[in-house]
């Protein structure tokens, strides 16, 4: 199994693009707020460490941004508490899916947050600033700004990478650029 993990900045479209690929796709975003709604553990864990925040299931996460905002060392809490559970739901996907050829890792810090291996293939999506900006309007929220601080820089991770495909928000033109990928990829395994 070949695991390509898909990289770049908040708002890029690394979620469309590993999609794109068509495998199996482990999407940590996904899985965070699976956990929010639905892991009464996790809502437990949350409600010890932030107590005048996280007072009802299942969590909201305006909650948790309103805990950051009040105190930063409120984000070492959250992360202690999440971080494992999306490690795990990643390990048992692998797991789950030892016999593709390939997985995408979709996980905003993977780099950051040492998940990859040496063997990842690392894939930057690259777009443009202007269309980021647009797309990060409609998101409204406070978490960008809380994730953008902990992100590597964008350049770093661009040039961690070993392919680079460019997000223009045209479907036709993302999806002939992973196949070129998926070649090159394919001749060098």
């Amino acid at each position: 199994m070949i695991r390509l993990a898909i990289i770049g900045d908040i708002g890029s479209g690394k979620s469309y693009v590993a999609k794109q690929f068509g495998y199996p796709v482990f999407n940590a975003d996904a899985e965070v707020v699976k956990l929010y709604r639905k892991n009464r553990k996790c809502y437990y864990k949350l409600k010890k460490a932030l107590p005048n925040y996280i007072t009802s299931f299942p969590v909201k996460k305006i909650k948790l941004s309103k805990a950051i905002m009040a105190n930063r060392a409120n984000l070492k809490k959250i992360i202690k508490i999440v971080h494992p559970e999306v490690r795990n739901r990643m390990n048992n996907f692998i797991k789950k899916n030892r016999n593709k050829k390939f997985v995408i890792l979709d996980i905003p810090l993977l780099i950051e947050n040492k998940l990859n291996k040496k063997k990842d293939i690392l894939i930057f999506v690259d777009a443009k600033k202007k269309e980021i900006n647009k797309r990060l309007k409609k998101r409204h929220n406070i978490s960008v700004k809380i994730l953008k601080k902990f992100q590597l820089p964008v350049e770093l991770k661009k040039k961690k990478a070993n392919f680079i495909i460019k997000n223009n928000f045209k479907s036709n033109s993302i999806k002939k650029n992973v196949k070129i990928v998926l070649k090159k990829i394919l001749l060098n395994a």
